[in-house]
């Protein structure tokens, strides 16, 4: 077995969630943070904070894989492809109480956080955010970059365009579309297709 030295980006909320799963897993050793408003050598978890995130270039040769673990849509599509650029292979985190069907497919760089709930054939593109709780039922899209919120929920074969969002408690009817760059708030839901 061959043990992944892993950097994560970000070193906020979700960064430090995502590093507690790298905690967690045998396979992989969390080697620092980077992150721009985390000062230098500061710990988190235990974990050192390598430098800001304009350090990324220096790591490329001296790591296995980095996750971008930032919330922002946007913010991590960009900073995924800066990583693609130098050659950085993606780290793809499941948490072990997470629940994922074995017909489901998990794009690179994606987060599936605690208690969420990946259904049967459902997608998951490059580095969407499943957040705690959030169901992506049976032969459901999340796009690339894509993120549901705590306790979001899409019924079966909705789907969630590149970059959107659907903040915590939102829900997806059946077979609802939901376009890029969207982003639905809190408490709302849409039940027909658009």
């Amino acid at each position: 077995m061959v043990v992944k030295n892993v950097v994560v980006i970000g070193a906020g909320g979700h960064g430090r969630a995502v590093a507690e799963i790298i905690l967690q897993d045998p396979d992989m050793n969390l080697i620092g943070f980077l992150d721009d408003s985390v000062p230098k050598f500061s710990e988190v978890l235990g974990v050192t904070v390598l430098g800001s995130i304009s350090s990324l270039e220096g790591l490329a040769q001296k790591v296995d894989g980095i996750i971008v673990a930032i919330g922002n849509n946007k913010v991590r599509s960009s900073l995924i492809k800066q990583a693609e650029a130098l050659g950085m292979q993606l780290v793809t985190v499941i948490h072990p109480q997470a629940m994922v069907s074995p017909s489901a497919r998990i794009g690179e760089g994606a987060a599936v956080m605690a208690g969420a709930i990946i259904g049967t054939e459902a997608t998951l593109g490059k580095g969407a955010i499943v957040n705690s709780a959030a169901v992506v039922d049976h032969h459901c899209v999340v796009g690339a970059f894509g993120h549901l919120g705590t306790n979001a929920c899409m019924a079966g074969g909705s789907q969630l365009g590149d970059r959107s969002w659907i903040q915590a408690g939102v829900s997806l009817g059946y077979n609802v579309f939901v376009g890029e760059e969207e982003v639905l708030m809190p408490g709302e839901s849409r039940t027909t297709k658009t």
